[in-house]
């Protein structure tokens, strides 16, 4: 079988585990995680990196950063993973979901506008498959009516808006390093970035189970005690170990995965341009980082039968998110603005193909093979 996902392995990850382990320093920001930290502030020149447990605890950070609360409201796409919506519904949140545009899968800018009252706090940009939102729109929406972004990056390490790397370029930028992304740090994990500098104090606080334990270990503070809330958003050293093998070679993995990218593009290009299937669309001034390759299908029955027709041929295809304004909880926690023009239609007809570092080529020529076998 050739699955739909294998966690990048580059070799170093074991030897920098044991180095953890006989530190004697595990549960949280210990050499590796300074490392990590680091590097990422100096590759995205961003002021302050702080690594988490996941994406999700980035997300639910940046939500108690921006001291949400109920009655609020927070506008965001609704293909997107539940952990964007939930990070603002955990404090109380109305989501307010637009629809996406068809070209990128990424929230259409020209709909923002229209969807933002006297309760809106914030707009989140979701970078779908590392292909950047129209930040400058979006940036330029938030400073005219005094809102916050966050961008959920959790896809989109490495890729850039304008010279930009995503994660920077609002107030708040939150990064995944699942099993299932570019760059893992051994299972789940994570990272908030903070651009504005009023928030890196308080987001070290919110960190810490709401207590002043970093400053305590810098000598800023004689003891640590409670000041704010929080909760244990922390990533073990042991996992930061694994990550920093991953960022050492940064590259390198995402060299091999715009490979990959191309070789599939340039396969598939002749059945888009006869019109058996859409190829995904990257906007001029930018830079993705290949995180996955999709293909859009006539419909969802079309799709059914591309599934099945990889499976039976030992592939593991598959679709994506169900969009969340269709759920019970979104029902519940929130409200779609405007006509749903293109989430549900395009969500319905998006599948991806198996898409890893190390991924062979002799692995993705099958998957190719497979794919021009069904439309033949």
């Amino acid at each position: 079988m050739i699955p739909f996902n294998k966690p990048p392995v580059i070799g170093t990850e074991l030897s920098y585990m044991q180095e953890a382990m006989q530190s004697g320093k595990l549960c949280g920001d210990g050499h590796f995680t300074q490392r990590c930290e680091e590097w990422m502030e100096k590759h995205f020149h961003c002021p302050k990196v702080l690594l988490t447990p996941s994406c999700t605890a980035s997300l639910e950070m940046a939500a108690i950063l921006l001291d949400i609360k109920p009655g609020d409201e927070v506008i965001m796409p609704s293909f997107t993973f539940v952990s964007t919506a939930n990070a603002f519904v955990l404090r109380g949140a109305t989501i307010v979901f637009i629809d996406i545009r068809p070209d990128t899968m990424n929230m259409d800018e020209t709909k923002i506008e229209a969807a933002i009252t006297a309760k809106t706090r914030a707009i989140v940009p979701v970078h779908y498959a590392g292909v950047a939102c129209e930040m400058d729109t979006i940036m330029a929406l938030a400073e005219k009516h005094h809102l916050y972004v966050v961008e959920d990056a959790a896809q989109g390490v490495m890729s850039t808006y304008k010279g930009k790397a995503l994660g920077t370029i609002g107030h708040i930028g939150c990064y995944s390093f699942h099993e299932t992304k570019n760059y893992s740090s051994g299972g789940e994990g994570g990272a908030i970035l903070i651009n504005e500098p009023s928030l890196i104090e308080r987001a070290e606080i919110v960190r810490e189970k709401g207590t002043d334990r970093s400053q305590f270990f810098r000598g800023q503070v004689d003891k640590y005690t409670w000041r704010d809330i929080g909760s244990s958003y922390l990533m073990s050293d042991l996992q930061a170990a694994y990550l920093w093998a991953q960022l050492e070679q940064a590259n390198k993995i995402n060299q091999r995965r715009l490979a990959l990218w191309k070789n599939y593009y340039q396969a598939l290009k002749p059945f888009a341009e006869v019109g058996k299937l859409d190829l995904a669309v990257i906007p001029a001034d930018l830079e993705h980082n290949a995180h996955m390759f999709y293909i859009k299908l006539k419909d969802i029955e079309q799709r059914t039968a591309f599934n099945k027709h990889m499976q039976a041929a030992n592939i593991l295809s598959v679709f994506h998110y169900v969009a969340l304004h269709s759920s019970p909880a979104g029902h519940k926690f929130g409200r779609f603005h405007g006509d749903d023009c293109y989430t549900t239609k395009e969500s319905d007809r998006l599948v991806r193909l198996p898409m890893f570092y190390n991924l062979t080529d002799e692995e993705q020529q099958q998957v190719i093979n497979q794919i021009q076998c069904f439309f033949a």
